[in-house]
């Protein structure tokens, strides 16, 4: 090794990027599965976010003979960084799927049409700021330019906290408005639309955990506690992620049942059984 540069600031562990890549393999494998099968289209972000964790870990076991390997270095750091960004893109409309579901709209401050182009909007310039920010850091030859990408990544981090936080709000406010509707007509008389809800705010709430470790993560610097070993992200990251993909993986389901406004006709077009959504229960036992 001597003569040669070694990125990491420490021996990245194998064995556990080997697991952490076996598990990740596995939710891929599932969500992949589930996804073909029930064609539920906006779950797609979460099958790409497990390629690219899986393909991180992967480069983080590489790491474990090859510390002195740059592109390997630069793939799991990208790819582990962004793959969140990804999981909240599905967790996004999932919730306009959950409010147009009940047949509250009104009880939800943002129209559900509306909701997921303001928030995947959001998430798509999370995602371009924060690639900005690891290109920069990537190609860095100096420590100007090193901070100047660590401090694109810490503004998209910042962005996505701020966008995650309001969009719990949003969620919120629909739950309690749409709880407190005596008598309202649900879609479907067995769709659990609050267990739906909470099982987003976990993944929510994980998500923002894990980003504000980034963050504290970066503002330390490369000298700070969090870069100089390797558990914390194995702890805040992947374990996290892990969680938020086999939570998710419930969200596979045939109770759900969208219901699309047409505000200009006062109508409501039920659509059941389609490329984007599933037939409800009572319906799928009869094939």
């Amino acid at each position: 090794m001597a003569g040669k540069e070694e990125y990491y600031d420490y021996t990245p562990s194998k064995g556990a990027a080997v697991v952490s890549l076996v598990i990740f393999g596995a939710l891929f494998a599932y969500h992949a599965f589930r996804l073909f099968r029930t064609r539920t289209w906006f779950c797609i972000p979460f099958a790409i976010g497990a390629i690219f964790e899986l393909i991180g870990y992967g480069c983080r076991a590489y790491g474990n003979s090859k510390p002195d390997s740059k592109l390997p270095y630069i793939l799991q750091a990208l790819l582990i960084l962004l793959a969140p960004i990804l999981f909240a893109a599905s967790v996004y409309m999932f919730l306009s799927r959950i409010i147009r579901a009940t047949g509250q709209l009104a009880s939800s401050i943002i129209r559900p049409t509306r909701l997921t182009k303001i928030f995947v909007g959001g998430d798509v310039l999370c995602f371009l700021i924060q690639a900005v920010g690891a290109a920069i850091l990537a190609g860095s030859d100096s420590k100007k330019s090193s901070n100047l990408g660590k401090a694109v990544i810490l503004v998209g981090l910042f962005l996505q906290i701020a966008i995650f936080g309001f969009f719990i709000v949003v969620g919120i406010v629909f739950h309690i408005r749409a709880a407190r509707v005596s008598g309202g007509k649900l879609v479907a008389a067995d769709f659990n639309w609050e267990g739906y809800l909470h099982q987003l705010y976990v993944v929510s709430v994980l998500i923002t955990i894990r980003n504000v470790f980034r963050v504290i993560e970066y503002a330390m610097g490369e000298d700070g506690y969090l870069l100089a070993i390797e558990w914390p992200i194995y702890v805040f990251d992947a374990l996290l992620m892990a969680i938020v993909l086999a939570i998710c993986c419930k969200w596979y389901v045939r109770d759900i049942i969208t219901v699309h406004v047409v505000a200009q006709e006062g109508q409501e077009d039920f659509e059941m059984g389609n490329q984007d959504l599933l037939e409800p229960k009572h319906q799928a036992r009869r094939h």
